[in-house]
C-alpha cells in the first residue's frame, strides 16, 4: 500500500499525521512516494517563479489585468485547492474554525489587495511544511513499519515427518514447526532442538544473538540464525506476544498526553480569537489613525493571520511524543500511549516486585528435607504432580528437580491461593504445598530448622501433618544493581515488594542497595502499599510480571510489565512493557520520557516566542507578508527537526 499525503481532519488545533505506513515497499517505491508528496509544491513553485519573472524582469505588456491574475491563480491551484477542499469539508461538518480557514482568509485577502505573489507564497510554504511533517512522521513510524514488514505469512509444519507449507494464521497449538536459518518464528513455541541461536532485535531492540536450549520458549518475531531448528507451537498467531506488541504499537498514539490535550482544549478559543484580533487590527485603527488606509491595515491583518497559524504547535507536539514512543520501541520498550511518557517523566517513586523483575525468576531446588518417617521417593512425585497445576516459577523449579510429572497420579479439587500456595487431593491424600502461612491457615503444626535467609522455603503437609520442605533459591539479575543506582541518580526512590519471606527480601535488598523493602505480602498488601503512595499525592510506577501483580499494575500511575516472563494479564494491563525482562530498561524509559517532554516544551516556547515577536512587528507595519510566511514555516520546520532529534539520541 503506497503512502499518500493529504490534509487530515482537524478540529481547531488538532492535527495528526496522515500518511499510510510503508509496508513492504521497495526503496524505489519509497522515493516515488516522497516525490509525489512534494510534487504540488514543486509545480506551484515553478509557476510562481515564472510569474514573478514576468512581473519584475521580462515585463511583457500583455502580463497585466486578468491575465496576470490568471497566472497567479494557476500557480496557486496545486497547493491551494487541497486546502480549499478541506475548508469546505469542515464547514459541512460544522467545524468552522481551523488553521485551514486562517490560511484561506490570508490568501484571499492578499489576492484582494493585489499582492498575488504573497498570496501564492502563503499556501506554497504551508504545503512544504505539511510535506516535511509527513516525512518526519514516517521516520517516527519506521520501527512499526519494520515490525509489520517482518511478519511471515507462511510457515513450514512437519506432519508425520512430511514438510508442508501453511498460512501462519492456520497454525494450531501443538504443531511442529521447522525454522531454517534466516526464517522468523510466526508463533510462540517451545524449542525441540538441543540448541539454536536467535536474533531477537524485533522484540527486544538488542542485536546480540540469544541462544535458546531445548525446552525454552521461542517467541514470535525471533529470527533463527545459523541452524535448522524445530519448535512446538504453544500459541496461535493471533495470540502471540509479537502480534500483541505490533497491535499495541499501532494504537499507541491514541492516548494523548496532557500537553496535546491542552492544545486541543484551547482550539475552540484560539482560532476565533485570532480572527477577531485580525479584524480589530484591520478596522480599529480607523477610529484613532488620522491617515487611515484600509489596504494598508488589511495587509497588516493578513500578516497577523498568517503568523498566528498554529502549524508549529500542531505538528511538533504529537510528532515529539510519537518520536518518543518510537525511540523507546527501538530499545525494546513498548509504551502504550504518549500520556505515559509524561507520567514517566514525573515519576519519583519506583515500586518493584522482586521475583522476575529484579531476580531472574528461575528457581532451582537447593535441597529437599523431609521427616525421617516420610518416604521421599513416594511423596515427591505427588508434590510434583500437584505443582504441574501451577505456572508459578516455584513449580518449574520442582519439575526440574523431580522430573516430568506422573500423569497417572490423580489430582483433584485443586485450589491455588495467591500469596499462600496450593491445596488439593492427590491420590486420595490432602496435600498442602506452599509457604508456612498456608500451613498455619489449615492448622498444621510444624517444627523446622529451615532458616536460610537467601532461599525460599516450600513447606509440604499431608493430611494436615507436616511432612518437610524444599529449599529453593533464585538469582539476582546481572543489571539489577546498576538499575537501582541509575534510578537513584535520576532522583527516583526504589522500593521492593514481594510475597516471598521477609528474610529473602531483605537479603536481596541489601545486595541491591534498596532501603525500602517489604516481604510476606499478599496481593492485597501490595495494593495497599501503592495506595499509601497515592494518598501522599506521589506519582508512583510499579514493575511486575506475575498474574498477582496485575491489580497493582492497574492501580499505579504507570504500570510496567516484564514482557518475556510476564503473564498475559499483567502485560495487557500494563502501560509500559519491557520486552526482554531487563530491569536496566526501566531508567532508560524514564530518561526517554523526560527528554521527550523537554523537547515538546522547547517547541512550544520557540513557537510562541517567535510568533509573538512577528505578530507585534506585523501589526506595527514593520514585518511584511514574506517575513510572516518565512517565520511561520521556519518555526514549523525547526520544531519538526527538534522533534525528530529524539530518534537519533543515545540514551
Amino acid at each position: 500500500m503506497k503512502a499518500s499525503k493529504k490534509f487530515p481532519d482537524r478540529d481547531g488545533l488538532k492535527q495528526e499525521a496522515c500518511c499510510d505506513t510503508l509496508y513492504g515497499q521497495t526503496p524505489s517505491d519509497d522515493q516515488h512516494s516522497r516525490f509525489n508528496m512534494f510534487r504540488p509544491a514543486l509545480l506551484s513553485c515553478i509557476l510562481l517563479l515564472a510569474n514573478t519573472a514576468l512581473d519584475h524582469w521580462i515585463l511583457p505588456q500583455w502580463f497585466t489585468g486578468w491575465l496576470r491574475l490568471a497566472g497567479y491563480v494557476i500557480a496557486f491551484a496545486p497547493v491551494g485547492l487541497p486546502v480549499l477542499g478541506e475548508v469546505v469539508a469542515q464547514l459541512r461538518r460544522g467545524a468552522v474554525f481551523s488553521e485551514f480557514l486562517l490560511m484561506t482568509l490570508a490568501t484571499a485577502g492578499a489576492f484582494a489587495i493585489g499582492e498575488y505573489p504573497e498570496g501564492v507564497a502563503v499556501m506554497l510554504f504551508y504545503s512544504i511544511g505539511e510535506a516535511f511533517q509527513t516525512l518526519a512522521v514516517k521516520r517516527a513510524t519506521g520501527h512499526i513499519s519494520a515490525l509489520l514488514d517482518q511478519r511471515p505469512n507462511e510457515v513450514t509444519v512437519l506432519d508425520d515427518g512430511q514438510a508442508r507449507t501453511v498460512k501462519a494464521d492456520h497454525v494450531k497449538i501443538g504443531d511442529i514447526i521447522r525454522l531454517k536459518p534466516g526464517e522468523q518464528a510466526a508463533v510462540d513455541g517451545e524449542l525441540l532442538s538441543d540448541a539454536a541461536a536467535f536474533n531477537t532485535a524485533a522484540l527486544t531492540g538488542e542485536s546480540k544473538p540469544d541462544t535458546k536450549h531445548k525446552g525454552e520458549t521461542v517467541l514470535a518475531g525471533m529470527i533463527n540464525i545459523n541452524t535448522v531448528a524445530l519448535m512446538k507451537a504453544t500459541a496461535t498467531c493471533r495470540d502471540s506476544k509479537y502480534t500483541r506488541i505490533v497491535e499495541l504499537l499501532q494504537t499507541a498514539a491514541a492516548q494523548k498526553a496532557p500537553t496535546e490535550l491542552f492544545i486541543h482544549k484551547i482550539a475552540k478559543i484560539y482560532t476565533p480569537t485570532v480572527m477577531a484580533l485580525a479584524a480589530a487590527v484591520c478596522i480599529a485603527p480607523a477610529l484613532f489613525v488620522a491617515d487611515y488606509k484600509f489596504d494598508e491595515w488589511l495587509y497588516r491583518a493578513l500578516i497577523f493571520l498568517v503568523i498566528s497559524c498554529p502549524c508549529a504547535l500542531v505538528i511538533s507536539i504529537p510528532l515529539g511524543y510519537f518520536g518518543g514512543v518510537g525511540a523507546a520501541s527501538r530499545h525494546g520498550i513498548l509504551i502504550k500511549g504518549s500520556h505515559f511518557l509524561d507520567v514517566l517523566a514525573s515519576v519519583r517513586n519506583m515500586v518493584m516486585d522482586k521475583t522476575g523483575t529484579l531476580t531472574e525468576g528461575v528457581f532451582n531446588v537447593q535441597e529437599a528435607v523431609f521427616r525421617s518417617e516420610i518416604d521421599q521417593d513416594k511423596l515427591l512425585p505427588l508434590v510434583n504432580a500437584l505443582e504441574s497445576q501451577s505456572s508459578h516459577p516455584v513449580a518449574s523449579a520442582i519439575h526440574r528437580f523431580a522430573g516430568d510429572p506422573d500423569h497417572t497420579i490423580q489430582v483433584e479439587n485443586v485450589e491455588e491461593m495467591a500469596g499462600y500456595g496450593l491445596r488439593a487431593t492427590v491420590n486420595g491424600t490432602e496435600l498442602l504445598v506452599g509457604n508456612f502461612k498456608l500451613l498455619d491457615k489449615y492448622g498444621v503444626a510444624c517444627e523446622t530448622d529451615a532458616h536460610d535467609p537467601t532461599a525460599t522455603i516450600v513447606a509440604v503437609a499431608c493430611d494436615r501433618k507436616y511432612a518437610g520442605y524444599l529449599s529453593i533459591a533464585d538469582r539476582i539479575k546481572q543489571d539489577a544493581a546498576a538499575t537501582i543506582d541509575r534510578l537513584k541518580q535520576l532522583g527516583v526512590t526504589p522500593t521492593m515488594l514481594s510475597g516471598d519471606k521477609s528474610s529473602v527480601v531483605r537479603h536481596v535488598a541489601e545486595q541491591l542497595g534498596i532501603a525500602r523493602a517489604f516481604g510476606d505480602l499478599l496481593p492485597e498488601d501490595k495494593v495497599n502499599k501503592i495506595k499509601e503512595h497515592k494518598a501522599r499525592k506521589e506519582t508512583v510506577a510499579f514493575v511486575g510480571d506475575g498474574v498477582n501483580d496485575a491489580p497493582v499494575v492497574a492501580l499505579s500511575d504507570v504500570g510496567i510489565a516484564m514482557g518475556g516472563l510476564g503473564s498475559d494479564a499483567t502485560i495487557e494491563t500494563a502501560d509500559v512493557v519491557i520486552q526482554d525482562d531487563r530491569p536496566g530498561k526501566i531508567p532508560l524509559a524514564i530518561r526517554i520520557g523526560r527528554q521527550t517532554k523537554k523537547i515538546v516544551w522547547q517547541n512550544i516556547t520557540l513557537a510562541f516566542a517567535v510568533k509573538g515577536l512577528v505578530l507585534v512587528l506585523g501589526a506595527g507595519g514593520i514585518a511584511s507578508m514574506w517575513e510572516a510566511v518565512f517565520a511561520d514555516v521556519g518555526v514549523a520546520l525547526l520544531a519538526i527537526l527538534n522533534a525528530v532529534r529524539i530518534q537519533r539520541m543515545k540514551f
